[in-house]
């Protein structure tokens, strides 16, 4: 039942209550009589605006006017209704417009940003190559591999060629054979009898794949080509690869130790120092590289050679590397420095040498040539002893 003002009996907009005749008033209505009598219309006793109690109620949905019932009241209402559809609408689409101009300035953007992203690292790509192919001359009594110098005592980058060949000079000479006189005796001592831990035939017949480690390198240009073993720690196993990688697995963890970068074609030789974490690779870019595995960094690299690379061996001191090419000439190099010692080429090899070794000892080596002949070398004299 709905609420009515006793005084206009129609129903109120804002009621009140009034606590004297507890009748329902417009409060616009009461508040005028009171301000002139001062009581309440019904019982006539006092009544003030303060004593007066407001009426929580929904809001009343008036009924439409007398005029908004004919049939063209009825048309101009939906004609107001249309016009107000086609102004919301034509703000709508505006704002729309608005929005697809935004976006079409922020998508534009974003692809601007990619495009300069991908230039700065191919460009950042570029230059850590291109910084990795320098190479860094060590000065004179400059510490080994691993050590810590300050930069004020490293000289600038120079290339063996342009530096010369220091030869082997007598500490060289002294140094290795001293390292061939106590192996030479410790091989002696092993070869009087049968090592007691030699592994029987039996049991090397019974080998079998223990685990399988691919993805090493890279799935759009596979390949493994060079493969060693440190001998301090066999976990660890060095890789060459057909993307121009070297990569530093250990097969205990299962991960990636580090991937080296820098060679700029295939890598076909690797060798992991036995004592020290440095490896060394060679590739047909006509490089031998010294890398650093805690950093991931080339230390060294050495440009013995005019050809593409063909053979690698370290010698037993650890401190020099043998190489040969197929510019016809092997070196003898010292690593810890990245300079040639000697490099000799023998006028009689019609071809290219394709493989080097050194003996155990380290005073002699073999390398193979393309016509089929390995040719022994005394490399304190640098000559051909026998082939």
């Amino acid at each position: 039942m709905a609420l009515v003002c006793s005084i206009s009996h129609e129903v109120p907009e804002h009621p009140v209550v009034s606590p004297v005749s507890n009748n329902i008033f417009e409060r616009r209505l009461i508040e005028k009589f009171i301000a002139e009598n001062g009581v309440d219309p019904i019982t006539g006793e006092v009544l003030s605006e303060d004593m007066l109690v407001d009426v929580k109620v929904s809001p009343v949905v008036k009924p439409r006017p007398p005029t908004a019932t004919s049939i063209p009241a009825i048309l101009k209402l939906l004609q107001d209704e249309w016009d107000a559809c086609m102004l919301h609408s034509f703000t709508l689409r505006q704002q729309l417009q608005t929005a697809r101009q935004e976006l079409s300035h922020a998508l534009y953007q974003h692809d601007a940003a990619c495009r300069v992203i991908a230039r700065l690292t191919k460009e950042v790509t570029a230059a850590r190559e291109a910084l990795a192919t320098l190479k860094p001359q060590a000065a004179p009594g400059i510490a080994p591999i691993g050590s810590m110098v300050p930069p004020s005592q490293l000289a600038e980058p120079m290339e063996a060629e342009e530096a010369g060949m220091i030869g082997m000079s007598e500490e060289v000479i002294q140094k290795l054979q001293d390292k061939a006189a106590l192996l030479t005796a410790e091989r002696k001592k092993r070869g009087k009898k049968v090592p007691e831990d030699l592994m029987p035939a039996e049991e090397i017949r019974s080998f079998r794949v223990q685990s399988s480690h691919p993805g090493l390198h890279s799935a759009s240009n596979p390949g493994i080509l060079a493969l060693d073993i440190q001998a301090a720690n066999t976990n660890k196993v060095l890789t060459g690869g057909a993307d121009r990688n070297v990569v530093v697995f250990n097969k205990e963890t299962e991960q990636l130790e580090t991937i080296l970068k820098g060679h700029t074609k295939k890598v076909t030789h690797v060798i992991y120092h036995p004592n020290k974490d440095i490896v060394f690779s060679s590739s047909p870019d006509s490089t031998i590289r010294v890398w650093a595995v805690a950093s991931g960094t080339c230390a060294q690299t050495i440009r013995a050679h005019e050809g593409a690379v063909t053979g690698l061996s370290l010698h037993a001191t650890g401190d020099y590397m043998l190489s040969c090419s197929e510019d016809r000439h092997w070196a003898f190099s010292d690593i810890n420095v990245g300079r040639v010692l000697t490099k000799v080429s023998d006028d009689s090899i019609g071809h290219a040498l394709t493989c080097a070794q050194f003996h155990p000892d380290g005073l002699i080596f073999g390398t193979g040539t393309g016509d089929s002949v390995i040719k022994i070398w005394d490399l304190k004299e640098r000559t051909n002893v026998a082939n």
